[in-house]
């Protein structure tokens, strides 16, 4: 084995640092365009198909259950041939999947697609903050993390604002369809920016290597309480999005599909608040950061319960803003806590992320049917208070 050092890592404001950024950038809009397309329109694809609402959401479900599967594969294919050109492999063969997704000819051959779809687009989150870790600098990577979460949120956005339109005038299927040629724009410009690596080293296989790597980030109980974070926020988060659609098009508001995808424009808090919450999180502490944003999340909560439109939406803004402030510090924090395995911890953060997604952005279709709105805001608020205290339990004094 070599001695000689790796090439330090790109430093903030290089160029090579701003070509990663504006790379992970499209690397999230790549990848959640696509997996959130079905959000905004689940109404539509309620009625088309003469489904339930709890129904419906299994189209999102299906895609985030298959993407939290397959993350652990990816760490591993990753640490094989590279994250640069697993994430290539991953953002390309979703795009074929999506398309034919968007036109099976039925609900169950849809949701096995969906769920394909959600495999390979599994290959992003997996690897992205394992490849930024690697190749910036140790002082550059929160607010790296940031950007990428803020391409996270422009994609989860376009995919919506794009579909809904679409879907309006030409159907669901057309809909989902326009969002599949943004992400292959996205994908392309991925491909070009993102700068080839240069401290990573292929790890030979190694029988019980993967094994150990994946049980390592398990030994510490702060990755267990960001794994908790990542599964009750997202879970949550997700589905007021979900079931969002369904109050907004019921008295009193009786909005259209058109204008209910223009309340995804709340994603832009989110945009705005990731790259700041990561570089706060590099002056001021992780810990405080992604609980202030745990709280504003709870703040915006509430405020979606109130019945006027201006201040529900207002709410949804400080909701949005608070969840990925929260996620973007607890992403950056899982692949920093774990040198030794970071694949492998960043992919343990992101199944519990999107199983997240998947169980608890259905199941509270449940709630919903049951207790309205006021019970989906209300098992939101209670999940944000749990990981709050999971973090205040296992991470407090952390000086990390």
């Amino acid at each position: 084995m070599s001695d000689i050092p790796p090439p330090a890592g790109h430093v903030l404001g290089s160029p090579a640092y701003r070509r990663l950024q504006a790379a992970l950038v499209c690397a999230g809009i790549a990848c959640f365009a696509q997996l959130y397309s079905p959000q905004g329109i689940l109404q539509l694809i309620s009625a088309d198909l003469g489904i339930g609402a709890e129904r419906a959401a299994l189209t999102v479900s299906a895609a985030t259950g298959g993407l939290a599967l397959a993350v652990m594969p990816w760490s591993f294919v990753g640490d094989r041939i590279g994250r640069r050109p697993a994430m290539i492999a991953a953002v390309g063969s979703a795009t074929v999947l999506a398309i034919l997704a968007a036109w099976s000819p039925s609900f169950p051959l849809l949701l096995g697609l969906r769920f394909l779809e959600g495999a390979a687009l599994g290959g992003v989150p997996a690897l992205a903050m394992a490849y930024l870790s690697e190749e910036v600098d140790s002082r550059a990577r929160a607010v790296a993390a940031g950007w990428f979460v803020a391409g996270t949120t422009l994609g989860g956005l376009s995919g919506r604002i794009l579909a809904t339109p679409v879907a309006d005038l030409l159907g669901w299927r057309a809909g989902m369809t326009a969002v599949v040629l943004l992400a292959v724009l996205a994908a392309t410009g991925f491909t070009v920016l993102a700068p080839r690596e240069r401290r990573f080293a292929s790890r030979p296989r190694v029988r019980g290597d993967g094994a150990h790597r994946l049980l390592e980030p398990l030994r510490d109980p702060g990755q267990i309480a960001l794994l908790a974070c990542a599964f009750l926020l997202m879970g949550g988060f997700v589905a007021i999005y979900n079931y969002l659609a369904f109050h907004l098009s019921d008295p009193p508001y009786l909005l259209p599909a058109a204008l209910i995808g223009l309340v995804f424009l709340a994603y832009l808090g989110g945009t705005v608040s990731s790259p700041v919450a990561g570089r706060l999180a590099s002056s001021h502490g992780r810990l405080p950061v992604m609980l202030g944003s745990m709280g504003v999340m709870l703040l915006g909560l509430l405020l979606t319960l109130a019945p006027p439109l201006p201040v529900l939406l207002l709410g949804l803004v400080l909701m949005t803003a608070g969840f990925f402030g929260a996620h973007s510090v607890a992403s950056g924090w899982a692949g920093a806590r774990s040198a030794g395995a970071r694949s492998q911890a960043t992919g343990l953060y992101n199944l519990a992320y999107y199983a997240g997604s998947s169980v608890l952005g259905w199941a509270l279709g449940l709630v919903l049917e049951g207790a309205g709105w006021g019970g989906v805001v209300g098992v939101v608020c209670a999940a944000v208070l749990l990981a709050g205290l999971a973090a205040l339990a296992l991470l407090r004094g952390e000086p990390r």
